[in-house]
């Protein structure tokens, strides 16, 4: 080969290497705005904030702010029931449960306390009609401390009811933590050691755990501390549709089930101020939908302001992570902060 041949060769391959990078370049997504707006609302928030954004198969984004890093683990409230949610749904998958099975055919203190028309599903959407605490979320973490979850279900299940299941929704930590016990008859392991098994470790979300350090009974609705970096493992696996680094861990029928509004036209007992407006699924708020009523985004924000959320139809998840209790001001950063991203990510959603 010639010496002008071999500069022709190295100028191609410069040449090819610059439209590469430039490429790449101009393929990442500018989340600056996202980034400015979380800076601006800093003490709103609480300080201490991780936001995450995954896309395209891995995480694109991660802003860090304050004393907390995206492994810092910290208490996630009601994004607690997302993970028991998919929890059950394993179940359902494998055939050792059925949505609309009544939970008397597990729990036989049910039909004792003549309760029989209770169904799972109605546990996961929050319409079983059994009294739940009334007042603030505030109000609902502060439980009663039970050594067992078998002992507190046989207490919800002695409880009176506010109207009849499946009349009505009101959003509490009753119905998640039946379903829980239910798990745990059926697979003779007690939850926090369940979940880990099946749902946490395939997912690699090692720091996360709903063991009560006090040795109290694990709260399935609202006990998990985790992190930032394992709940968007969780958010990849719903937004891949039940898959996780090529491994199934949910069906997409039961991904597809979990997301659809279960109970739009009941009327609402109560449901927490932030998420006014929003429908209910299995174990997750439907934040957007279309205008069939099909779900574009789903939620599930925590008492203590973390909000994770996975957009359908810009296919990208993210989470929001902090510490701080959760109010009208932050559920508008976390709109906001939505708003951002889909800008940087682009599309215009769904048709």
């Amino acid at each position: 080969m010639s010496l002008k041949s071999n500069s022709i060769c190295l100028s191609c391959s410069i040449l090819s290497l610059f439209l590469l990078f430039f490429q790449f370049s101009f393929s990442q997504s500018d989340f600056s705005a996202a980034d400015a707006l979380l800076q601006k609302n800093q003490k709103t928030l609480g300080n201490d904030v991780v936001a995450i954004i995954y896309k395209d198969g891995k995480v694109v984004h991660t802003k860090e702010l304050g004393e907390f890093n995206a492994k810092t683990q910290a208490p996630i409230a009601s994004c607690s029931k997302w993970l028991t949610a998919a929890l059950v749904m394993q179940f359902v998958d494998e055939g050792k449960l059925n949505l609309d099975d009544p939970v008397s055919k597990y729990l036989p203190v049910f039909e004792k306390y003549m309760k029989n028309y209770v169904t799972i599903r109605m546990c996961l959407a929050h319409t079983t009609g059994i009294e739940n605490d009334k007042g603030n979320l505030l109000k609902m973490m502060q439980r009663s401390k039970y050594m067992t979850l078998e002992e507190e279900v046989n207490a919800f299940a002695a409880k009176e009811i506010s109207n009849n299941a499946g009349t009505e929704f009101h959003y509490g930590g009753i119905g998640l933590n039946v379903a829980a016990r239910v798990l745990e008859v059926i697979s003779k392991k007690p939850f926090d050691r369940l979940i880990q098994e099946k749902l946490l470790r395939p997912l690699k979300m090692k720091q996360t755990s709903f063991m009560d350090e006090n040795g109290y009974a694990p709260n399935p609705s609202g006990g998990a501390r985790s992190t930032a970096n394992d709940y968007i493992n969780f958010l990849a696996m719903i937004l891949d549709k039940g898959m996780f680094e090529g491994k199934r861990i949910l069906s997409e029928k039961s991904i597809e089930e979990m997301q659809k509004p279960q109970f739009p036209n009941l009327p609402v007992k109560f449901t927490p101020k932030v998420a006014e407006g929003f429908h209910y699924g299995l174990g997750e708020w439907i934040q957007e939908e279309d205008a069939s009523g099909n779900s574009t985004v789903v939620s599930s924000p925590g008492l203590f302001g973390t909000w994770p959320y996975v957009d359908k139809c810009r296919h990208y998840a993210a989470i929001i992570f902090v510490k701080s209790l959760l109010n009208e001001q932050k559920k508008d950063v976390a709109i906001q902060f939505k708003g951002a991203v889909d800008e940087a990510v682009g599309g215009s959603g769904c048709k």
